[in-house]
């Protein structure tokens, strides 16, 4: 295990790798771009390549040490390898799609998973200029304006809960079977990992998601929200874990304090 020095190291790391991707992001952003489609029809550009490039080039070169297992890198080489015990959960451009839309929803996401588990994570939305950080319980911060605030999930309401899902998932059944089970709750929208950060921020209470994810899309915005006194489970209503096979989750339920 990681003594703190070494953790808020590696913190310091990710935070620098994302800010460096961030304006690279910006900069495609501002331009025409294609979006092309991966195998999987998911959409891809040039965006989500730069930024992957510069974040895995400062990662390994400071932290040679661990892992790196990145979506776009994922893509090409193919997601059978093994999960080693500790690693890099990279997602470059989370919310492709809200990209695509320009509604500035979208975020660069770095999560190191250490024994199956988020240590930390950094999630950075480069159109806001928001940045939420933590390494372990407590430590959840945000970056507005160049200066970190400390941030806290707040305890979910037995009342009037406010639930925040995709906008693609607006007219999905099982939200709205989800939703109606909790009183008075109100519903919200938003792109990509910034819903974990509207909860560790007590800005929202419930992020359901039914459908599957993968493990770069929620390692960082577990590890934040986790820091702030909230949680990640399964459906089934177990701990959320990394290095699963092909780093593929399924549907889960993030919360704030219970």
């Amino acid at each position: 295990m990681m003594d703190a020095s070494d953790k808020n190291a590696l913190l310091d790391l990710a935070i620098a790798a994302a800010l460096r991707a961030g304006p690279q992001i910006m900069s495609v952003y501002a331009e025409d771009f294609v979006v092309r489609r991966k195998d999987d029809q998911s959409p891809v550009t040039l965006a989500d390549e730069i930024a992957e490039a510069t974040i895995l080039t400062m990662l390994e070169r400071e932290a040679p040490g661990v892992a790196a297992i990145a979506e776009e890198r994922t893509a090409r080489r193919g997601s059978s390898q093994a999960a080693p015990s500790r690693f890099w959960a990279i997602d470059p451009l989370d919310g492709t799609k809200e990209f695509v839309a320009r509604n500035g929803e979208f975020t660069v996401n770095i999560g190191l998973i250490e024994n199956a588990l988020p240590v930390l994570g950094v999630v950075y939305a480069p159109a806001l200029d928001l940045l939420y950080a933590a390494a372990g319980p407590g430590t959840a911060r945000r970056r507005i304006a160049g200066g970190f605030e400390a941030v806290s999930a707040r305890r979910v309401p037995a009342q009037g809960a406010v639930v925040v899902h995709s906008r693609s998932h607006n007219n999905s059944p099982r939200i709205a079977e989800f939703v109606a089970k909790l009183p008075g709750a109100v519903r919200t929208v938003s792109g990509s990992a910034i819903k974990f950060c509207m909860l560790a921020a007590g800005e929202a209470d419930i992020y359901p998601r039914f459908g599957p994810t993968m493990e770069w899309d929620t390692a960082a915005g577990q590890a934040i929200l986790e820091a702030a006194g909230g949680s990640v489970s399964t459906l089934e209503g177990t701990p959320l874990t990394y290095g699963k096979p092909e780093f593929r989750n399924a549907g889960f339920v993030a919360r704030g304090r219970d």
